[in-house]
């Protein structure tokens, strides 16, 4: 209260002249140098030794940072988080390697060599790559579409029965990530390398949770044929979850019950142990690895009981030690898979960039959005050499390695250290662990996805039209797989761009009193109309979809129908011209009767003798006079940010029609963007011209209200 009190104590007062566009130029000496395209592209192509450094050290971020280490105050946090994301790496790993429909260890490489990349080429300090459940089910859809059961059903000779090639099929589908993957780190790099970083613009917040939560629920109802043990039929296409949803229902009948149990316990031990780690988190310097010591137990009980052959348990199997050789992926492959791999490329990167901007904003850095590309584009296009499949950020991972004290990539890097143990080492002896625990440790995972319908309600409150995409969003992706799902998604999300711009809020200004400060007057009781004057805004800017709509808002809003006003003037011209003939003919015979009369008066003088014919036609009457037709008409154009050549056509005819009735039309608030466009479309001519542009509101409305002349407008006070 008391800072508002000391506002309104601050005087304000200014003394100046009213300013028109052509006053502001000449008073600011507005600059005339236009850089021509050439030009721009000769000054982007000069190369200095300064910016040649430069560029290098930003495509390279490592080499910028590393020197500059803070080691005494930074290492320890960094190990501590580094291991603790690492050990996360390992059930996560393997656990969306199954959504990927391709072995667990080839999610351990995939928290592995991207990560290694990352940490050279990445810009933020503080997220998580590595794999990421939506990516996950991205990739398995591609996998299973790919290579289906069908195509590998191998027919016995003897019996006459058929099985599937199981190991034929997973190379197949091995393949197939490995190639999607390496074709979407190429469009990253494609778009990175052009610039095209501000692509993120179109993933709204609301849209990526959307998308986000949609894909989650695929993600679950893909991994119940492992919590279940049973064996749906694969749908592709549209309403495909539904399809797989009524099979497993279909199914449930033929569940195996020692699958069913692993994932019953598995599911109450670990909510059970994420709830405590949750209410010791104040407590407790790093966080307790939950899905770690769960898969853990769970293959020492498996190996030890043996569930893989007394009750029918599917294991992850064979799980290879050591790193596997870079193999060019097979290029056959990417012509049925392109839209595949860049939706894989626009997802990943949207979710990446969202998080990095975030905690850079929180941290105080900046985080480049094309070299986030770039690195992400690295990350995918040679670990797809490596058969990595398509990687992201992971929330959980990050929210993690910030909490155990993470301060830079070196957090990165140390759990790739730890992945690389973990791969030489230690992965084959997790080869007994049930695939079932892998599945519900995704599922338990796929809380916090879950929570994010919250954002409905919240939506509702303050946005409706984003609740709307949120909504869209969802249901598009539930419904179609999620590539199909996001193109549907940010087609409807500019959709809304095109129909709020299209449906913009008309207003008349009214100025509040003893200010420059003018406001729609149906949202404040004390504006004032100035009388004789119209002020006329749109929310939105001026181009083809709401142009005729401007037009007629504002034929509405000043309550003048210009179209039968210009009609009607048409009229009263065509009757004053008649009357004008009709009085001429009139008069022509009237003073030829007089001279006839004057010639035949014999005593007239020279000077009487004259020819006096007064014709004085009847004054026509201004149709404006007692119409109520305004004196001025005021365009704010402060909320437009460009004109196209129908916006711009609009303009003109606005001001010639109400020109032509005798109403002055003024622009105000015009950015030098839009001058520019009238100074290039033909708006300014011999008699229009930048006399009719105004720098604000108040201006325009002083030069009306004071005329033209210079004098008068000078001592202006407000």
């Amino acid at each position: 209260m008391e800072e508002m009190e000391d506002r309104r104590r601050v005087g304000y007062h200014i003394h100046r002249d009213v300013m028109g566009e052509i006053e502001v130029d000449s008073v600011a000496q507005k600059s005339e140098v236009n850089t021509s395209l050439l030009d721009k592209f000769k000054e982007s192509m000069r190369c200095s030794g300064p910016r040649a450094k430069s560029c290098f050290l930003s495509s390279v971020p490592l080499l910028f940072w590393l020197p500059r280490y803070p080691f005494k105050e930074n290492v320890f946090g960094d190990l501590v988080s580094g291991i603790s994301v690492g050990i996360m790496h390992l059930p996560q790993g393997m656990a969306y390697a199954l959504l990927a429909a391709v072995p667990p260890v080839f999610g351990l490489y995939s928290s592995f060599y991207p990560i290694l990349i990352y940490f050279i080429f990445g810009t933020s300090k503080h997220i998580s790559v590595g794999t990421y459940a939506v990516m996950s089910v991205m990739i398995g859809s591609v996998t299973e579409r790919l290579a289906p059961d069908s195509e590998f059903i191998v027919w016995t000779n003897n019996s006459n029965e058929s099985f599937i090639d199981t190991a034929a099929q997973i190379n197949k589908r091995i393949a197939i990530a490995a190639a999607v993957t390496f074709l979407s780190g190429i469009f990253q790099l494609l778009l990175g390398l052009v610039q095209f970083g501000f692509v993120v613009t179109y993933l709204s917040e609301p849209l990526v949770r959307g998308y986000t939560t949609g894909a989650a629920i695929h993600v679950m109802v893909s991994q119940l044929k492992y919590m279940f043990g049973i064996n749906p039929q694969r749908y592709n296409g549209p309403l495909s979850l539904i399809y797989t949803v009524l099979d497993v229902c279909s199914l449930l009948g033929g569940t195996n019950i020692g699958t069913l149990v692993v994932s019953i316990v598995t599911i109450v031990c670990l909510v059970s142990a994420k709830e405590v780690n949750s209410l010791l988190a104040r407590k407790l310097p790093v966080p307790i690895p939950v899905e770690l010591i769960t898969i853990i137990i769970a293959t020492a009980v498996s190996w030890r009981f043996d569930f893989k052959t007394l009750y029918e348990v599917e294991v992850v199997g064979e799980i290879p030690s050591g790193l596997q050789p870079p193999v060019l992926p097979d290029f056959s492959l990417m012509g049925t898979m392109v839209g595949d791999a860049f939706a894989l490329a626009v997802v990943g990167y949207g979710i990446a960039i969202s998080l990095g901007r975030t905690f850079a904003l929180k941290y105080g850095y900046k985080v480049d959005s094309n070299q986030e590309l770039i690195a992400l584009g690295l990350c995918n296009s040679v670990g797809g050499m490596f058969q990595c499949f398509a990687i992201s950020c992971s929330m959980s991972r990050t929210m993690v390695q910030i909490s155990t004290g993470g301060k830079t990539q070196i957090a990165g890097a140390l759990s790739a250290v730890v992945m690389l143990v973990i791969l030489l080492w230690i992965g084959s002896l997790f080869e007994e662990l049930p695939k079932a625990v892998l599945a519900v440790i995704i599922n338990v995972n796929l809380q916090g996805m879950f929570k994010q319908f919250s954002d409905v309600s919240g939506l509702w409150r303050t946005n409706k039209v984003d609740m709307l995409v949120w909504l869209m969003t969802f249901i598009l992706t539930v419904l179609l797989n999620p590539d199909v799902g996001l193109a549907a998604s940010i087609a409807f999300s500019i959709l809304t761009v095109i129909f709020r711009t299209q449906l913009p809020k008309y207003s008349l200004l009214g100025q509040v009193p003893g200010t420059d400060i003018y406001r729609p007057v149906e949202d404040y009781n004390q504006v004032v109309q100035i009388p004789g004057l119209v002020i006329f805004r749109s929310s939105a800017t001026l181009y083809f979809a709401n142009a005729e709509m401007y037009a007629d808002h504002l034929y509405e809003k000043s309550g003048v129908d210009i179209t039968k006003l210009l009609v009607h003037k048409k009229k009263l011209e065509a009757k004053r011209l008649r009357k004008e003939k009709k009085e001429q003919k009139k008069a022509k015979k009237e003073a030829k009767k007089r001279a006839v009369e004057m010639l035949e008066a014999p005593e007239l003088s020279d000077k009487e003798e004259k020819l006096a014919v007064a014709i004085v036609a009847e004054p026509e009457l201004d149709p404006c006079c007692d119409s109520g037709l305004p004196k001025a008409i005021i365009l704010d154009l402060s909320p437009v940010n460009f004109l196209d050549t129908v916006g711009l056509k609009t303009l003109r005819d606005i001001h010639r029609d109400y020109g032509d009735a005798g109403v002055k039309v003024l622009l105000s608030g015009c950015q030098s963007c839009v001058i520019e466009n009238l100074e290039k479309g033909g708006f300014f001519n011999d008699k229009v011209t930048k006399a009719v542009l105004f720098s604000t509101v108040h201006d325009a409305v002083l030069h009306c209200q004071q005329g033209d002349t210079k004098e008068a407008m000078k001592g202006t006070h407000f």
